[in-house]
């Protein structure tokens, strides 16, 4: 049963927007001392132009992995770690309050949490040690001790720079399914519980500090929401409480037109289409999860990335797609390292049905993620990408699904290169002019770049090319020219 308060409240807030902001902040947001200072101070000024302001949290920096990397060990029978692991992640915290809380009996309370949590750890890599295994389950609970850690630390420090902060757990709000290290939220439940949880502190004038990445069942086990899982967090509840704006801050100055530390001049594009954003983040950038952008689509809602190291700069602006982006213009060049291109080829593949079926549901049977396909007009070949480091599991799925055929010579052979590159050009521009993929071959030609292999969808958003290893970083900051030009 919803309380009647509520009900109002979701009249309101479905209504029209409610002048709502939340933020989410990374491990590096949150990563020290200083930069835990700086993001709070970044809470500290919205707050005065912002009435209600969500903030969503990560673990500290390195912090999950050495939770993962802990128990792994526990797992594998070497228990040794655990009481370093657990000295580390508390010198760690128990440095920034003691930087950062200048009262010695509020830290103490901080403190006294953490311990509590670190000590639920160290139980947990107890038992999975004793059974030497670990669970999804399991893993899902350790790896968002983190997260937990962190939401009390930042919400003390809040307190201490003069607003209003209290420390909500997500499992108290999202809503999932049963898939655990890659769950999904269940909308409507996640609705009803956060606004349940969250008007309240927002009506008081408190500021929520949430942890991302986790979330559970509505049995209330935990789970966790997968790669870019805080991010996720932030604009799941920017939908469910019909937020005005959700502000991903991380450590860049939102979204490069390349690499930087490969192009020296890459530099931030100022406005993204979802559409965009989502090849880029598809095809190896890592600013933001296509996964994050779902939620916020349909609703309309703005996404904006910006630097917590450089917060006077306007970041990157994500919105729906451009009615006027017709200039023809490429956004950014992004690259996938680490890849291998698989080939099934054969004169006996000519019109015959249910090849490529086959060959996708043995390439899924494996668990294996394909980021690129093309295929000869002729219908002769089928040539596709998979992580260099499963080619060989790829290889010996698709002989044992293929062995008739390959016995009666239907299908030649079944065979995979060493490590390549994927290069993928964004801009939504590109369907409307002719001649950009002229220009782009012309270009990779003149710096005598071979293409290995070509993939372009009908949206024309991006094209994507295959290089070898060797010729990446030059593809990469040849094709950048094309973006300056």
């Amino acid at each position: 049963m919803i309380d009647d308060n509520l009900l109002a409240w979701r009249v309101k807030m479905n209504s029209k927007r409610f002048g709502a902001l939340v933020m989410k902040f990374g491990g590096t947001s949150v990563g020290d001392v200083e930069a835990i200072r700086q993001s709070s101070d970044i809470v500290f000024q919205s707050k005065a132009e912002w009435k209600n302001l969500i903030v969503i949290v990560s673990a500290m920096a390195g912090v999950t992995d050495l939770l993962i990397k802990t128990a792994t060990e526990s797992v594998n029978g070497n228990p040794g770690m655990v009481d370093e692991s657990i000295g580390l992640l508390r010198n760690k915290h128990f440095f920034v309050l003691d930087e950062l809380i200048a009262e010695e009996k509020k830290r103490a309370i901080v403190k006294s949490e953490i311990i509590t949590l670190l000590d639920y750890f160290k139980n947990l890599c107890h038992a999975i040690r004793i059974l030497g295994e670990a669970t999804p389950r399991a893993w899902d609970t350790i790896a968002g001790i983190g997260e937990r850690l962190c939401v009390r630390v930042f919400s003390a420090v809040l307190n201490e720079i003069g607003l209003q902060a209290a420390f909500v757990e997500a499992t108290d709000l999202i809503v999932t399914d049963n898939v655990h290290q890659a769950a999904l939220p269940d909308m409507d439940k996640t609705e009803i519980k956060s606004k349940k949880v969250l008007i309240p502190f927002l009506e008081k004038n408190i500021v929520p500090v949430v942890t991302g990445f986790i979330a559970a069942t509505a049995d209330g086990i935990a789970t966790t929401l997968g790669r870019g899982g805080s991010d996720f967090t932030a604009s799941i509840l920017g939908v469910v409480l019909n937020a005005d704006d959700v502000w991903i801050w991380t450590d860049v100055d939102g979204v490069m037109s390349a690499d930087p530390r490969l192009v020296s001049n890459a530099r931030t594009i100022p406005e993204l289409s979802y559409r965009e954003i989502a090849e880029l983040a598809y095809y190896g950038a890592k600013v933001v999860h296509p996964k994050t952008m779902r939620p916020v689509i349909d609703a309309g809602i703005g996404i904006r990335v910006c630097n917590t190291f450089n917060p006077s700069h306007p970041g990157t602006r994500l919105i729906p797609d451009l009615q006027n982006g017709k200039n023809g213009k490429i956004k950014a060049v992004t690259a996938i390292h680490n890849q291998s291109l698989i080939t099934i080829e054969g004169r006996g593949m000519l019109g015959v049905p249910g090849v490529a079926a086959r060959t996708f549901g043995a390439v899924a049977a494996t668990g294996t993620s394909v980021p690129l396909i093309t295929q000869a007009s002729s219908e002769q070949s089928i040539c596709f990408a998979v992580p260099v480091n499963v080619k060989e599991i790829v290889l010996e799925a698709l002989e044992n699904e293929f062995v008739n055929e390959i016995r009666r010579r239907d299908i030649d052979k079944v065979w995979a290169t060493s490590e390549v590159v994927i290069v993928t050009l964004v801009g939504a521009g590109m369907r409307y002019t002719p001649g950009i993929a002229g220009s782009i071959f012309g270009n990779l030609g003149f710096h005598n770049v071979n293409v290995i292999a070509i993939a372009q969808g009908s949206s024309e958003v991006s094209i994507s090319l295959v290089v070898n290893v060797c010729d990446a970083e030059k593809a990469v900051k040849s094709l950048h020219e094309l973006i300056n030009g």
